[in-house]
């Protein structure tokens, strides 16, 4: 073989390397999928939050007002138990009145549950929303959090407040 062959035959390979390592990086980079932007964090003090919900003092007010109710029920049904001499009405008395307490603070419960899981979702709910408004991707509870994250907290409870 001549040198002159031999020397384009050399830049023919190296032409054909370079073109293919040209293609599979190419090729690589077009089948990479797109890096997914970065979250944003942000942190809610969610105690904070419920202590200042309208919603979570009016059940609070209904708890106290509920519990009053049960302690006048079993003041009256003491004194009605103690005026009774007969033993067996005495017995009767107790249990009609033990049933009726059991049946009061069983439907207190329930609609306390009730209005708390409903209350729950509606702060979990505006956490989300107020999130989203700002832009943030990802909150956290503040107290989980040693350092970072813009804190919602005060926006959050204004939200909370409006909905009322």
């Amino acid at each position: 073989m001549t040198n002159k062959f031999k020397f384009l035959l050399s830049g023919v390979v190296a032409c054909t390397l370079c073109a293919s390592v040209a293609l599979a990086d190419t090729a690589s980079n077009a089948a990479a999928p797109a890096a997914p932007a970065p979250a944003t964090v942000a942190v809610v003090d969610v105690q904070a939050v419920v202590n200042a919900s309208p919603a979570v003092q009016a059940l609070k007010k209904e708890q106290e007002a509920n519990a009053k109710e049960l302690i006048t029920f079993i003041e009256k049904a003491r004194k009605d138990v103690a005026a009774t001499t007969d033993e067996s009405k005495k017995k009767s008395l107790e249990e009609k009145y033990n049933k009726e307490l059991v049946s009061k603070r069983e439907k207190f419960e329930k609609s306390y549950t009730a209005k708390l899981s409903q209350i729950d979702s509606s702060i979990s709910k505006t956490i989300e929303e107020t999130a989203k408004a700002k832009g943030y991707t990802v909150v956290v509870a503040k107290g989980a959090v040693l350092y970072g994250g813009a804190d919602l907290t005060n926006d959050v409870k204004k939200a909370v407040a409006a909905k009322k």
